[in-house]
């Protein structure tokens, strides 16, 4: 077996894949990329969109057992890049966006823009987006924001700060983890002096007064929300005055929105805080923005190559956000190195839980609210878990029921043990087959599910993966970029 020399990382790594399929797998990459230059968007969703030949193709096929290795750069975070193409709005000067993911639910949200009569200049093949939102106009009659994508909500203050009224469908959500209430947005906007009427099937916000203007004020949330933090400080951005939240949300990709309200010229102390101070009221200006790697993207593909027995380098500009993910990493026996940029994960022989000092009492991974452990990544280190040697218990206390994938594990001969709505636990290190196996609408879930199809030698399929585009563009051509055997097929 050979070594390859990781590009810009530096990085020697094992050339698992012979010389042909390693040039083969680049050259499907380098067709899929060419391939997704097109205009491609899921044609039933909105009208304006060009029809998107995958449309149907919502399962994976993975051929695994075999060692993933090589580099990926990853995307941009999407819970960063659709609460700023939210905010985009406030302002009427021209904005560049770099790094702009080709996901689905960036594409309603520049469908929606084109609708109200904004200049949305979209190149996926760069990642760059010139927009200019001079013209823009708003009826709530006509208009209606795009449904079944959570971050609709985030649509309202900017729409507030224009034109004083928006329409919210009542069919707002994202991934299906548990009950996610609208009401501590319904607050934040009232507070702010907006008033809420409720139709058979949305919602109408309006400004008070004659003038759109919205009120400054401090308000304490119940729970450290991040769509809930950016809405406050979208509406802060526009009322006259200074306002406060305690209790924010501080996650890498809100501190990636605030820097970028910064960017346009809104006042924010305590980026990073669980306490905002904001300044709104301003002309807000134009500029040029480049969004940050995804953290989720980084984390899973350093899991991926974990799971797999391989070696991939990932592309990390901000190894500070990872300081809790790499001890969470070293809980199953994976080691992770950062270096010149690149992160890298290891592991000195198979996979292994490690056991806590105090004795009788399991190891623990527990998620919630930042700076905790991210809950969007607990299914990759569930999948770490099933695969790794000794038992370990997962704690999400976040969502309810969302460890109800769990049953799919169980497909694979993977033993694994639900005590409540929160809490799983994995016996881990027994054989595991291939499987057929279905995914709930969870992006992260998806993804686990694949770890552990690619850990195991032998045809396994994903059903309902579509999930995973909603967040990772040319998830697959990375995969196959590293030697996966992966592909999308046909739910019919």
């Amino acid at each position: 077996m050979t070594r390859q020399t990781c590009g810009r990382s530096g990085w020697q790594v094992d050339k698992g894949l012979s010389e042909s399929r390693y040039k083969a797998g680049i050259g499907v990459m380098q067709i899929s990329n060419t391939i997704a230059r097109g205009h491609h968007t899921v044609a039933s969703l909105f009208p304006r969109f060009f029809h998107e030949p995958l449309a149907n193709m919502s399962n994976l096929i993975v051929h695994g057992g075999v060692p993933l290795r090589g580099e990926i750069t990853p995307s941009a975070n999407k819970n960063a890049v659709l609460p700023i193409l939210c905010a985009t709005l406030l302002t009427d000067q021209p904005l560049r966006l770099i790094g702009v993911p080709e996901i689905t639910d960036v594409k309603k949200i520049l469908d929606i823009f084109r609708t109200l009569g904004s200049n949305v200049s979209m190149d996926f093949a760069t990642g760059v987006l010139d927009l200019h939102h001079h013209a823009t106009t708003f009826d709530p009659v006509a208009h209606h924001l795009p449904e079944e994508m959570r971050s609709s909500i985030m649509l309202v203050p900017p729409l507030l700060a224009r034109f004083g009224v928006a329409r919210l469908e009542n069919d707002v959500k994202g991934c299906t983890l548990g009950v996610r209430e609208i009401d501590p947005h319904v607050e934040v906007f009232e507070r702010f002096g907006a008033q809420i009427e409720r139709t058979t099937d949305s919602l109408i916000v309006r400004t008070a007064s004659a003038a759109k203007q919205m009120t400054a004020n401090h308000h304490w949330l119940d729970y450290a929300s991040v769509t809930t933090t950016e809405n406050f400080a979208l509406c802060a951005a526009a009322a006259d005055g200074t306002s406060t939240l305690v209790n924010a949300a501080s996650e890498p990709h809100v501190q990636e929105f605030c820097r970028f309200l910064a960017l346009l010229g809104v006042p924010i102390d305590g980026i990073g805080t669980s306490r905002l101070s904001v300044t709104g009221g301003r002309k807000l200006s134009g500029g040029e923005f480049r969004f940050s790697e995804d953290f989720h993207e980084i984390a899973t593909f350093l899991a991926l190559g974990a799971i797999t027995g391989g070696d991939i380098a990932v592309r990390n500009t901000a190894p500070d956000q990872f300081p809790l993910i790499d001890r969470t990493f070293a809980k199953f026996g994976v080691t992770v190195e950062h270096r010149d940029g690149w992160s890298r994960a290891f592991q000195d022989g198979p996979l292994r839980v490690r056991r806590p000092f105090t004795q009788n009492i399991l190891t623990k991974v527990e998620a919630a609210p930042w700076p905790y452990l991210p809950v969007d990544l607990l299914p990759i280190f569930i999948a770490l878990g099933v695969k790794a040697e000794g038992s370990a218990m997962f704690w999400n206390k976040v969502y309810d029921g969302a460890m109800g994938w769990s049953v799919e594990l169980s497909k694979f001969g993977a033993h694994v043990f639900l005590s409540d709505p929160h809490r799983l636990i994995t016996f881990g290190g027994l054989p595991l087959s291939p499987a057929k196996v279905e995914s709930p609408y969870i992006i992260r879930v998806a993804i686990a599910l694949l770890m552990v199809a690619a850990s195991i030698k032998g045809r396994s399929e994903i059903i309902n993966a579509l999930p995973i585009r909603r967040a990772h563009p040319r998830f697959v051509e990375n995969l196959r970029s590293v030697g996966a055997d992966v592909e999308w097929t046909s739910s019919e």
